[in-house]
């Protein structure tokens, strides 16, 4: 069989969008988000208040604040959610702190997928903005999820630190650090990466995880700086195997130095969130000589022609040959695809075709 040029062109050409890909898996369906078009409260069909303090009566790592459910701690203007520490006598839950701010937990929970998140931050001394997630199954008093299902602690839940500011008084004002805690690293901060992104105070930047089956990847305006991939992925290492929900929120003082004896309030503005995951296979057609359609239950891929098919063929993103197959019929089933971007070729006689497929066990 003869590959004409203008079909290894164009083969060519499928593969080499994808040859300098940061990420295993690309992500492209849409599946949640909020875009903060409304004015005024946040969207309580899409985010809670974590308000309740922990036992003891203050937050971790020595945090001076309380998070309320005030709408001046937390609301949407012009098209942006506003996250806002201020500098206020507050009392809740028979305590009174000096600084408020708001800690919001998403609704919704997903594994595997991509979150962006464009922001801008705020960089006064002792601010904390984070963007990070934690298992569903925390068990955290207060959390959205804890009561229908938190049944295990931190770290065991998993934690994912999309960004974090202000708690490295080593680095330069503009760094920002993505970190992952499991039980393997307890008590220890090992499992991180970190960049340098340009004036936070006035640009913003789009802060992104890429989590898939193998491997966590971290990204700011879409370019790759740190990547987990433990060799041994277990419950030690990789509790990374269940659905996540997403954090948004401002913590004041305690490892994030002090605060300064001025400081009246500081914002974090979010301009929106959006999750993208891919059903079993996502396709996009190229031709439409032949359909791919995915087998949820036994977790194939079935190729269907209308004309005998005498080989097929799948390229990786680097254009790797990974399954070459002869055949003779209308119908191939394919087993045990690793989850990833391929690109498939069938050919029936002189006849070449080819689709991108993104696969997502």
């Amino acid at each position: 069989m003869k590959k004409t040029l203008v079909q290894i062109l164009f083969l060519f050409s499928l593969i080499s969008q994808f040859s300098f890909a940061q990420v295993d898996v690309v992500y492209s369906t849409l599946v949640w988000s909020d875009e903060f078009n409304t004015n005024g409260a946040i969207d309580s069909n899409q985010w809670f208040h974590q308000t309740q303090l922990p036992a003891g009566g203050s937050w971790y790592n020595g945090e001076v604040q309380h998070y309320t459910n005030q709408i001046a701690n937390s609301f949407v203007d012009t098209g942006f959610l506003n996250i806002v520490s201020k500098k206020e006598n507050f009392t809740d839950q028979g305590i009174t702190k000096q600084y408020t701010s708001a800690r919001l937990n998403s609704k919704f929970a997903f594994k595997y997928g991509r979150l962006d998140v464009r922001a801008k931050l705020p960089i006064e001394a002792g601010t904390w903005p984070a963007i990070w997630m934690l298992g569903k199954n925390i068990n955290e008093d207060g959390g959205y999820f804890d009561a229908a299902f938190g049944t295990v602690g931190w770290p065991a839940c998993g934690e994912i630190d999309i960004m974090e500011h202000g708690i490295f008084p080593s680095q330069s004002v503009n760094y920002v650090q993505s970190a992952l805690h499991t039980p393997s690293s307890f008590g220890n901060t090992v499992n991180i990466g970190g960049v340098i992104a340009s004036d936070l105070a006035n640009n913003y930047h789009i802060y992104s995880l890429n989590w898939s089956p193998n491997r966590i990847s971290f990204l700011l305006d879409n370019v790759v700086y740190y990547t987990y991939n433990p060799t041994i992925k277990n419950t030690n290492t990789w509790p990374f195997d269940a659905e996540q929900y997403i954090l948004l929120n401002i913590a004041m003082g305690g490892i994030a130095g002090s605060i300064a004896s001025n400081f009246t309030q500081s914002s974090m503005l979010i301009d929106y969130v959006r999750v993208y995951q891919n059903p079993l296979s996502t396709i996009e057609n190229k031709f439409n000589e032949f359909s791919v359609f995915p087998n949820p239950t036994s977790d194939f891929i079935n190729i269907s022609s209308t004309a005998d098919v005498d080989k097929v063929e799948i390229y990786n993103f680097l254009g790797v040959l990974v399954l070459s197959t002869s055949v003779n019929t209308k119908s191939i089933n394919i087993k045990n695809l690793p989850s990833g971007l391929y690109i498939l070729t069938i050919y029936s006689g002189v006849e070449i075709s080819s689709k991108k497929i993104i696969v997502n066990q």
